[in-house]
């Protein structure tokens, strides 16, 4: 209870996390292969309207622009050396936003993947990979975020890194890993394997979930897995907001916020406590959702058919906790474009 996040978890039965940070930066002007950290010095108006369209659309958590704030990323842009100023910019930001509020909000110091292999499939060594989370973990505590929030992480080699760096850092953190080929992230790993990682890891997070993935059914099937696999600790959810399609020269997410209403109460009916959108979820999707969530009671577990019936179906059979490979399965349900 020494966190502002766990506080506030202790008062509620869930918090609204907050949408894309990508999308919106898009749609703000930013270039495809830019670095959108440097915006948190050459564009800080953009990037306090990024976090002020979270905070207004009712979001009680909004993560940070430095998901790519670390040094093998930033490298690619020359601007490996500037780790802790872009990380401490962006919390800097938040922290104003947050303070402003009138509420409760909690700034998020996101942080993604290294962008490399960790050893012994790739170069990447332990000790490196947690110099840099550790780094940009110390960038965030500078500006003022409340916690750590890694996010979009395959492998469990990495997510041990971004532990042992967080604790070095004496910030408590959360936790979400991506889950996109036939219920496993890109390494192979499990909803019920990520539930059996975080319970043995000396510094657990503080909450820990699924972010994007393949679509909304899918991630909240990961979700049903964690709860199956019994964790100890409050779950997280913040699915993509439908499925990417390429329209007129842009990715457009089909999901709309009547969509994404429905999947964050079905998302708290499975037991998540800390519900947002990751791709495509813009601050109108938020608003329904936020709405749905205060007006709709809470009902029993949902099944996977009423969550496919709902959402639209799953990408592959299984799930991986059955141990099956990766089979498509058939649309069924509906998907509300």
């Amino acid at each position: 209870m020494s966190n502002a996040l766990s506080r506030l978890m202790s008062s509620r039965d869930w918090l609204l996390a907050d949408g894309a940070t990508g999308t919106t930066l898009f749609n703000m002007g930013l270039q495809s292969g830019d670095a959108p950290e440097f915006w948190n010095v050459d564009h800080t108006d953009r990037i306090t309207a990024l976090y002020q369209g979270a905070v207004d659309a009712g979001s009680d958590l909004f993560l940070t622009n430095t998901f790519g704030g670390n040094a093998a990323r930033l490298k690619l842009h020359d601007g490996q050396s500037r780790v802790f100023e872009l990380n401490k910019a962006g919390a800097e930001i938040g922290r104003e936003v947050a303070d402003k509020a009138g509420r409760d909000v909690i700034v998020a110091g996101s942080v993604g993947p290294t962008g490399e292999i960790m050893e012994p499939m790739g170069a990447l060594t332990h000790a490196s990979a947690v110099e840099m989370f550790h780094e940009q973990a110390e960038g965030l505590k500078a500006g003022g975020a409340d916690i750590v929030w890694v996010e979009t992480i395959s492998a469990a080699e990495e997510f041990k890194a971004a532990a042992e760096a967080f604790a070095l850092a004496d910030m408590p953190w959360c936790g979400t890993m991506s889950f996109d080929t036939a219920g496993r992230t890109m390494m192979g790993l499990t909803s019920a394997e990520m539930v059996k990682l975080v319970g043995k890891l000396p510094n657990a997070p503080i909450a820990f979930g699924a972010n994007c993935g393949v679509g909304s059914s899918d991630l909240l099937r990961t979700v049903k897995g964690f709860v199956d696999a019994g964790p100890t600790a409050p779950l997280i959810s913040k699915g993509n907001a439908g499925i990417p399609k390429y329209v007129e020269g842009h990715i457009h997410y089909d999901g709309t916020p009547e969509l994404m209403a429905d999947y964050a109460c079905l998302a708290r009916d499975l037991g998540a406590t800390i519900i947002g959108g990751c791709c495509g979820t813009t601050p109108d999707h938020l608003r329904a959702m936020r709405a749905a969530l205060e007006t709709r009671p809470k009902e029993d577990m949902p099944t996977l058919d009423a969550i496919t019936a709902a959402l639209g179906g799953f990408s592959s059979e299984s799930d991986g906790t059955d141990g099956a490979g990766p089979t498509r399965a058939p649309r069924r349900g509906r998907r509300r474009a």
